[in-house]
């Protein structure tokens, strides 16, 4: 039996869409990746302004941030409910040097994330953030 003008794909030609797009798929999914860690570290982040800005009014009140707890300022920041059961928050120093977050159980990038801003350096670290990147921002 002949078929004439025959149409459709050769095996030959899906296999090269198949192959093409897994390489596109390959280099999408990564960039993809970042870009959604980067986005949940801005919620820590964001947290973590809010706290700076209790403590630095503490500071500025009374001269001391001794007695003000990470409680007092999560209260003063009026952080979201979601914010405060994905991230866990630690201040170190008086007056603080430091301010760590590190992500619960309920966080969706999984428990022990963490992102932390350095008062000396003024940058944040860890979790989703690109330092080269932040590092570029900061020059311009």
């Amino acid at each position: 039996m002949k078929f004439k003008n025959q149409k459709g794909f050769s095996l030959i030609e899906l296999l090269v869409v198949v192959v093409i797009i897994a390489i596109l798929a390959a280099i999408a999914v990564p960039i993809y990746m970042s870009y959604v860690n980067k986005a949940r570290a801005t919620e820590a982040q964001s947290a973590i302004a809010a706290i700076r800005s209790a403590f630095r009014v503490q500071y500025q009140t009374f001269g001391t941030t001794e007695g003000y707890a990470v409680e007092d300022a999560l209260i003063d920041a009026k952080l979201g409910n979601a914010t405060e059961k994905n991230w866990e928050f630690e201040v170190i120093g008086n007056p603080p040097s430091k301010y760590i977050g590190t992500s619960t159980s309920d966080f969706p990038a999984g428990e022990g994330k963490q992102v932390w801003y350095d008062v000396e350096e003024a940058l944040y670290h860890g979790y989703g953030i690109d330092q080269e990147e932040q590092e570029e921002e900061n020059i311009d």
